[in-house]
């Protein structure tokens, strides 16, 4: 028999099958309402940040976040360690560390074998371990499509915490993670092609690099997924009253990347992503290939930080709102 490829099951894969930016922020605008009396909300809805933070008793802060996709490769322990890898960079990418997480699953009982459910739930087991997290439990569905991903709880400084509405003018940007997967991923799903290095990446955790910027000092950062750089950047700048600029000739790809695009499996995402920053984007003598890839719906992507990062590439800097050209957030050069 053939082997089973998941990602046949799915429209999307990965971050790619979010719902588009612009359209959820329409879906979600006027549905923000005033904390509770006595609750101690450090980060909510506002901004549209990695995880939401509350203070508790003791001083600390309470990080929460869920994520979960419709097969990104077709290998199902591989598709589960990527999406826990994905679900736990939330609480990383905040500046916190990770304590506990509880599985997300809808799985066609009709279509595939539960067998390969145990896989996708053991690639997840993994990484968390990997993270010194515990998977206690969580809810399953039967559903046309399969999906998994996890909500995960975490903890931090309040004091110290990573947010997007925290960037200042005139500081470096880092990325710690190549770009690039989102157009690979697209080409495994429609060729069956395998990118090691790719699935290598979307595998890594987050963790040293978001204790490295914390080290340094950091206050904002986020990670790249489903919007893609520019996506991730603009909000960003949107939330701190910033600009960026990015230094294209800077950004790291995968390997493949590239012969990826240019053999056209390039995510809707990607493209849905381009067009929602392009209003607010400068990007003179820039081709329209690279702000595809700059816009590429990274799945686990790594972290878009405001600061230097050790061993992490500076990709561009912050400058102050209204200094780019028509009122522009962002501008690739």
């Amino acid at each position: 028999m053939e082997p089973i490829r998941l990602t046949q099951f799915a429209r999307g894969g990965g971050c790619a099958c979010k719902i588009p930016a612009g359209e959820l922020e329409q879906i979600v605008a006027g549905l923000h309402v005033a904390a509770p009396p006595g609750s101690d909300v450090l980060v909510g809805l506002d901004d549209g940040d990695d995880a939401a933070a509350v203070r508790i008793e003791g001083g600390r802060a309470v990080l929460s976040t869920s994520d979960f996709f419709t097969p990104v490769v077709d290998d199902p322990y591989d598709w589960g360690r990527i999406a826990a890898a994905n679900a736990v960079s939330d609480i990383y990418a905040m500046g916190g560390d990770p304590i506990m997480a509880i599985n997300l699953v809808a799985w066609p009982r009709e279509l595939l074998p539960t067998e390969l459910l145990t896989e996708v739930l053991r690639g997840g087991l993994d990484v968390a371990t990997e993270a010194g997290f515990p998977v206690l439990g969580g809810h399953s569905i039967d559903a046309p499509e399969p999906i998994y991903g996890m909500a995960v709880t975490g903890t931090a400084d309040p004091d110290r915490l990573m947010r997007n509405d925290a960037a200042q003018a005139g500081l470096a940007i880092s990325l710690t993670k190549p770009l690039g997967v989102g157009v690979l991923n697209n080409r495994h799903k429609a060729t069956g092609e395998r990118s090691e290095e790719a699935i290598a990446s979307m595998v890594a955790l987050n963790r040293d690099a978001a204790h490295a910027a914390l080290a340094a000092g950091v206050r904002a950062a986020t990670d790249v997924t489903g919007f893609g750089l520019l996506g991730h950047l603009y909000k960003m700048c949107r939330a701190s009253g910033v600009a960026a600029r990015i230094d294209a000739a800077a950004v790291p790809y995968v390997t493949g990347a590239r012969e990826a695009l240019a053999a056209g499996h390039v995510p809707g995402g990607s493209k849905r992503n381009l067009d929602w920053v392009r209003p607010h984007l400068s990007a003179v003598g820039i081709t329209e290939d690279e702000l595809i890839l700059l816009a590429d719906a990274q799945t686990s992507g790594g972290l878009l930080v405001v600061g230097e990062v050790p061993g992490a590439p500076v990709v561009g800097e912050t400058v102050a709102a209204g200094s780019l050209p028509d009122g522009a957030l962002v501008q690739v050069a």
